[in-house]
């Protein structure tokens, strides 16, 4: 197995743990659940860790000027402090690392994806004291700072470029082919961030059926969210399954079958069928 390497598991449950009741709280902190996916990612991100990235973002927030002034004046400032004096931003390479969806790595190597240096530039922003929050483009993240009628957008994977409405435009026609809505430029709720960022680790480890492993915590951490859809129960008992845990996996496809039966019995019917072929692997 290539490196990161998962905790132990009381670690882990551990990690979970917390992980869950800080998505329960009454304002879940974005850095500490990123930085509670990226324990779980790597074994080797211990609580002086935790704590050392925590204290990065407190030490880059402490070099933003204080108070620049508006919307504009803010997104000038974290640009030129993160993307230009400190070089976070990000490259197509990066989009085949684990590394570039784990917080305290995009810490370390200054790149990511999107969402990642968008974590970054919205913790060290609001540590500022800056109106920032994030805006979930399809298919790119992004910040946004100020009230929506004087919004300015930056783009922090190209260092924090400042976002003309064409360029917003442009980013979700290149991903979806359609216009841009006003609604897609709303601030984004820390915990669909949250899920947004594990879809990403998904859809990075589908990739790469030997690490399946990355798949299940990623599919589990996700069931811990307070609101998540309910297919990623029936994600979780496929990939128990694959990973040989054939009477879990199907005991989890059986109860997501009674889940479902009451909209589409046929498909209930067919996922009751897959759980019966998973116990026949024991035979």
């Amino acid at each position: 197995m290539r490196p990161p390497y998962p905790p132990p598991p009381e670690r882990s449950a551990e990690l979970r743990r917390r992980f869950a009741e800080e998505a329960r709280s009454e304002r879940p902190d974005l850095s500490t659940l990123c930085l509670l996916v990226g324990a779980e990612a790597d074994g080797a991100l211990d609580e002086a860790g935790l704590d050392a990235a925590q204290m990065e973002l407190d030490r880059l927030a402490g070099r933003v000027p204080f108070r620049p002034g508006g919307s504009m004046a803010w997104a000038t400032a974290l640009h030129h402090l993160l993307g230009v004096q400190d070089g976070f931003r990000g490259f197509p390479a990066d989009y085949q690392r684990l590394e570039s969806s784990l917080l305290h790595e995009v810490l370390r190597r200054r790149r990511g994806l999107p969402i990642l240096l968008s974590v970054v530039w919205m913790e060290v922003a609001r540590r500022a004291g800056a109106p920032v929050y994030g805006v979930a483009l399809p298919g790119h993240f992004v910040v946004g700072f100020g009230p929506q009628e004087q919004q300015v957008l930056v783009d922090p994977f190209d260092g924090g470029r400042v976002l003309g409405v064409g360029d917003a435009e442009l980013l979700v026609a290149g991903a979806t082919g359609a216009a841009l809505d006003p609604s897609m430029l709303s601030p984004a709720d820390p915990l669909d961030v949250v899920l947004r960022i594990l879809n990403n680790i998904r859809a990075w480890a589908a990739a790469r059926p030997e690490r399946s492993d990355v798949s299940l915590w990623a599919v589990e951490l996700s069931l811990l969210l307070p609101s998540h859809p309910a297919r990623l129960r029936y994600e979780r008992a496929q990939l128990l399954v694959q990973r040989g845990d054939f009477v879990e996996g199907a005991v989890e496809l059986e109860e997501y079958a009674e889940l479902i039966d009451a909209v589409d019995e046929g498909a209930a019917e067919r996922v009751r069928g897959q759980a019966r072929s998973a116990r026949a692997m024991l035979n």
